[in-house]
């Protein structure tokens, strides 16, 4: 019995388009990458999905390692975290009253922490948790020009600054206000 014409042989010609449209595709975006006008300046704007495709698994790390605060909030722990921000954080985050002119230039743009939202009463990284902020401090942010300070700063450093920050939109010790202030 003679095969008919058209059964069999057709899953190859499948694969072998599948495989073509993947070395377009990738072809496609060397070519772009290396002759296009892709966005690398912090002017420039950003890649379809770009916030998305960072934030999500951002989002998701942060959430699998946060952890609780070792100690409570407090004068004391205000006190040491002002220090550490004045002299750690205040050239990139500003001061509150004092926004950094240049933080809006970086991209994304380094967010004052000091300054209220838009909408609602939070100011900074107030509504953060903070397990979340520690983490960020600790961590740093890939492409965002925020570096890891877990091998600058001291775990009680890393808290007390996240308890501040935490504290932003309550009001705070005139000590720690002045140590703030101080230029």
């Amino acid at each position: 019995m003679a095969k008919s014409r058209g059964s069999g042989g057709g899953g190859g010609k499948v694969f072998l388009g599948f495989l073509l449209c993947v070395l377009v595709i990738v072809a496609g975006a060397a070519v772009f990458l290396r002759w296009g006008p892709v966005p690398v300046a912090t002017a420039d704007k950003p890649f379809p999905f770009e916030k998305a495709i960072v934030s999500v698994p951002l989002n998701a790390r942060i959430a699998s390692q946060m952890q609780p605060a070792p100690f409570g909030s407090g004068e004391d722990a205000f006190e040491g975290g002002a220090h550490v921000y004045h002299t750690q954080c205040a050239g990139c985050h500003g001061t509150p009253g004092h926004d950094v002119a240049f933080a809006k230039e970086m991209y994304p743009t380094a967010p004052q922490l000091w300054k209220k939202h838009a909408t609602g009463n939070v100011v900074g990284v107030s509504d953060d948790e903070p397990g979340e902020i520690y983490w960020k401090v600790a961590n740093g942010i890939r492409l965002t020009g925020m570096p890891a300070f877990n091998h600058v700063l001291s775990d009680t450093e890393m808290w007390q600054v996240t308890l501040l920050l935490k504290n932003a939109d309550q009001q705070l010790p005139d000590p720690v206000m002045k140590i703030l202030s101080t230029p």
